[in-house]
């Protein structure tokens, strides 16, 4: 079920867009403004709103660890804010000045996209807040953008109604013509990697003024080639479809229409969920919470609304399959023995989530053996038999299946994605960026390069160097959540 929470009427124009941070809600508008709100409670942070625009602002996005907030305007600029002052951090001016209608973060905040009214592209390095290359696509208007959940590419869409692939030097991967009639709207991808068959693959969703969302496997081989597949067409709206966004956990999809309705879809089956019928005018913008059960939808009626999702989990929604329910229950499991994170656990914690999950027969083992959270989330099928001295092939890899779920039960408990190792999946304590552009645990990362042939762990493809940097701004976000808790 989805109850609507609250209506946020501060701003006094259309609302253009809307994004989450773990702990913000940005809001952005035709008026010239950005709000920001604590998604506490939804009150207002004492320095909004932002006013540093001179014309209307199209779109809003945080950074990966919610430290800076970049906007974009009619001006021809991108505000990067800080989100501890509200004060600007630095003012990006787009070749040519033309208006800029779309920006994006890369997953690590590595780089910042911006897209602009006569189609050109600015890619910029974020640490040092310069232009890094330059890309256009003649004779429209981008309007969209979103990157891989890699990092390493992103997807633009423009009022030609193609979508187009990029890597980090600006070259035109794919293009994928006359995907929406007169235009697309809004594009973003899923948060899932998937590989098949020495494939990368991605989900990727977009609508337009077709009235049309659609839902699109974007995949990369080995060799560097790329394709796009249609998977589902998504037709629960009778008007052009403004605004799309996946939920955190990818299961998932929202979007927002010219009809005044927002739709929520089960982003893997494709089927609707539900339909809500709360704004006045067209619904222009929507935002899952990274960390919450959470959405929010903009409107031209200059409102914003918050919606819960009423099982407490996102991707989680009553009309989803038994299973996914399921996982949402063991989840909630977790918080009766830490504070989230599986690595603080005691022996007596990993003693009482043996006995939940059935493996009672095997406490006095763990407990002889000292393992708590941080040796649990290490064990192999090896450490099983040769330590542990479980003979029983089915009980160790019982074990290691539990283990698995949950170590992914952390994404859904509340710790925000981008805080945990993509190897390891736990809470990172000495981050580091590879030249994959992702972060790591640097312990992690150094045992993956010297064991898989210097492989990238996210999307399998060679890393053009072993050079690892540290990533000071994460690691010092993770302390600040840390200390939160």
């Amino acid at each position: 079920m989805v109850s609507l929470i609250c209506t946020l009427q501060d701003h006094c124009d259309d609302v253009n867009w809307c994004a989450f941070s773990p702990t913000l809600l940005a809001t952005c508008s035709a008026d010239k403004t950005l709000r920001i709100y604590n998604t506490r409670d939804f009150s207002e942070v004492p320095y909004s709103p932002l006013s540093g625009h001179g014309y209307g602002v199209h779109c809003c996005c945080f950074s990966a660890c919610g430290q800076y907030l970049a906007s974009c305007s009619t001006d021809g600029s991108t505000v990067v804010w800080s989100t501890d002052t509200g004060e600007i951090e630095a003012v990006l001016e787009h070749p040519g000045r033309n208006p800029v209608r779309v920006c994006a973060f890369s997953p690590n905040s590595s780089h910042l996209v911006s897209g602009a009214s006569d189609g050109t592209l600015g890619l910029w390095d974020f640490h040092t807040k310069t232009l890094h290359r330059t890309g256009a696509v003649n004779d429209t208007t981008m309007v969209a953008c979103s990157f891989t959940p890699c990092g390493q590419m992103f997807v633009t869409g423009s009022t030609y109604g193609d979508l187009r692939l990029w890597d980090l030097d600006m070259n035109q991967l794919h293009a994928e013509k006359n995907t929406h009639d007169l235009g697309v709207t809004c594009c973003c991808f899923g948060p899932n990697i998937l590989s098949d068959s020495g494939r990368v693959q991605f989900r990727l969703a977009s609508c337009g003024q077709d009235s049309t969302l659609k839902i699109w496997t974007v995949s990369r081989s080995n060799t560097g080639s790329c394709k796009m597949q249609l998977l589902h067409t998504l037709t629960g709206q009778s008007a052009p479809v403004l605004s799309c966004a996946f939920s955190a956990d990818g299961q998932l999809l929202v979007s927002g229409s010219v009809d005044k309705t927002v739709t929520v879809y089960d982003a893997s089956q494709g089927t609707l969920l539900y339909t809500l019928n709360q704004h006045e005018r067209y619904v222009t913008a929507c935002a899952f919470s990274p960390s919450t059960p959470l959405f929010a939808t903009g409107s031209m009626d200059k409102t914003v609304n918050i919606w819960r999702l009423e099982d407490g989990h996102s991707g989680h929604g009553k009309s989803l399959p038994v299973e996914t329910a399921t996982l949402s229950c063991e989840g909630r499991k977790l918080l009766c023995h830490s504070r989230l994170l599986v690595s603080d656990w005691s022996e007596e914690d990993v003693g009482a989530w043996l006995c939940e999950e059935g493996l009672q027969a095997l406490v006095e083992n763990f407990k002889a053996n000292n393992i708590d959270g941080a040796e649990l989330v290490s064990l192999t099928k090896e450490t099983l038999a040769s330590e542990l001295n479980i003979e029983s092939v089915g009980l160790r890899s019982k074990v290691l299946r539990k283990v698995e779920e949950l170590k992914a039960g952390c994404v859904c408990t509340g710790v925000p994605d981008e805080y945990l190792c993509p190897i390891t999946r736990e809470l990172m304590k000495d981050p580091v960026i590879a030249a994959d552009g992702y972060s790591y645990e640097r312990e992690a990362i150094e045992s993956w390069i010297a064991t898989k042939n210097r492989s990238s762990p996210m999307t399998n493809l060679p890393l053009q160097t072993t050079l690892l940097t540290p990533n000071r701004t994460l690691k010092m976000a993770i302390g600040r959540w840390r200390t939160s808790q």
